[in-house]
């Protein structure tokens, strides 16, 4: 059990519960525990303490034990407790009798993070993409979370007969915003596409920056951009997608895009919302995974960032992704000998590096990797281009080196030295294959 220092402030005094099926070292229990925590502190609660019991076996009911109930009832007692978060995904009978038995608030990890991400969105996309979530989680809850529809439902014309249940109207009221999220989503997506056709006819690469919550994404992004996103050592720090141009080494400008972070058991309601946002990941050229070096849980992360990925369809390890090792001035102190180890490896490797984002330390070392990454495969080609095509050659003049060009009666024939990167591009994009 863990006890945290109540703030000065009258926030919900919450008790967490940190249930495992299988019996865990005290590490893993403590990593947990912190992870749980954060997630608290990102809604402002005030956590009072932390329980970590072992279920040998669901209880279909309320999931944990009686005896874990009672434990639990005794803590509210003592602490006066407002709030019980159960950090694993419950079933809405399991959250219900767990509110008749404690007669306080219940939440679980999903409706925990729906909170946050509801809490911080900022931009129209954001809050449609959250709310489409969170009416999707609440849609399996009606019969405690919905009762405030009946007070906005107004007119006799849109209810039903007398005879229908409370819930099937809410249901039916549910389903219709549902539906108008989904199409206003499907706008978005429709926009973020043509967005992108557009950077693709101006030749940006993407680089997409995806990592754990709290790895130092955000605080990247910065660094690279010089923009000025929210990034503050928390999770879900930054929720809203972000992209921003910036200029590499050797002058070519690229575009960033700053992602929501992941987390282990992320929501499906929110993957399946946001998927207009990772998109972006989908569809860069280079991806990013920044990973905290300095954290305890670093190998957990990198397997939830993995199994993410590849859920997006997006193949691990693909030639097109570079591991950022982030927060390599936190290692140095906790770790001397792990900090310089991984900058060696680092050194020699072009498909990683280690930097500090807080500190710059190594950005010039990832700005010329990603200038690498670009420009890989570099391959002389020969392009025949209707000389009428004025886009073409201009994206090519913009794009790659020019050599030479020659003119016949309709075409322009350029010579051409590029990047894999550009060429598959330029080829996407216009649709010309070399001669």
């Amino acid at each position: 059990m863990t006890t945290s220092t109540s703030t000065a402030n009258p926030l919900t005094k919450t008790l967490i519960v940190c249930p495992s099926e299988i019996k865990l070292s005290d590490e893993e229990h403590a990593l947990l525990q912190e992870e749980a925590v954060g997630l608290c502190h990102a809604l402002n609660l005030d956590v009072i303490t932390t329980l970590s019991p072992v279920i040998k076996r669901i209880n279909p009911a309320t999931y944990i034990t009686k005896g874990h109930v009672e434990n639990i009832q005794e803590q509210i007692e003592k602490n006066h407790i407002e709030l019980v978060y159960i950090d694993t995904h419950i079933k809405p009978g399991q959250q219900r009798d767990l509110e008749k038995s404690l007669n306080v608030k219940v939440i679980d990890r999903t409706g925990l993070i729906l909170e946050i991400f509801a809490d911080r969105a900022r931009t129209q996309e954001g809050r449609i993409q959250v709310d489409l979530a969170y009416k999707k989680y609440q849609k399996s809850r009606l019969v405690r979370a919905w009762t405030h529809l009946e007070r906005q439902r107004g007119g006799a014309s849109t209810v039903g007969g007398p005879g229908e249940k409370q819930t099937e109207l809410d249901r039916r009221a549910l389903d219709v915003e549902i539906n108008r999220l989904e199409k206003d989503l499907e706008k978005i997506k429709s926009n973020r596409t043509l967005q992108r056709k557009a950077r693709e006819r101006e030749s940006f690469p993407v680089i997409a920056l995806v990592g754990y919550t709290n790895a130092g994404k955000s605080t990247l992004f910065n660094k690279l951009t010089e923009a000025s996103v929210l990034s503050q050592d928390m999770l879900f720090a930054t929720l809203d997608p972000t992209m921003r141009a910036m200029r590499l080494p050797n002058g070519q400008q690229a575009i960033v895009s700053d992602t929501v972070g992941f987390i282990r058991n992320l929501p499906t309601e929110l993957v399946a919302a946001f998927s207009a946002t990772l998109e972006e990941v989908v569809e860069a050229d280079i991806i990013l995974h920044v990973h905290d070096i300095s954290s305890e849980d670093f190998q957990n992360q990198k397997t939830t960032v993995r199994k993410t990925l590849n859920n997006l369809g997006v193949e691990y390890d693909g030639d097109n992704i570079i591991h950022v090792y982030n927060k390599i001035d936190l290692l140095q102190k906790s770790d001397p000998f792990e900090a310089g180890r991984l900058a060696k490896v680092s050194r020699k490797d072009a498909g990683s590096a280690t930097v500090s984002a807080h500190t710059g330390e190594g950005i010039n070392d990832l700005l010329n990797t990603l200038v690498y990454h670009l420009t890989l495969g570099q391959t002389d080609y020969e392009f025949a281009i209707p000389t009428a095509d004025g886009k073409a050659v201009a994206w090519l003049h913009r794009s790659a080196t020019v050599t030479k060009t020659d003119y016949t009666e309709n075409d322009a024939i350029i010579h051409v030295t590029m990047g894999e990167a550009a060429f598959n591009k330029f080829t996407k994009v216009f649709g010309i294959k070399p001669i």
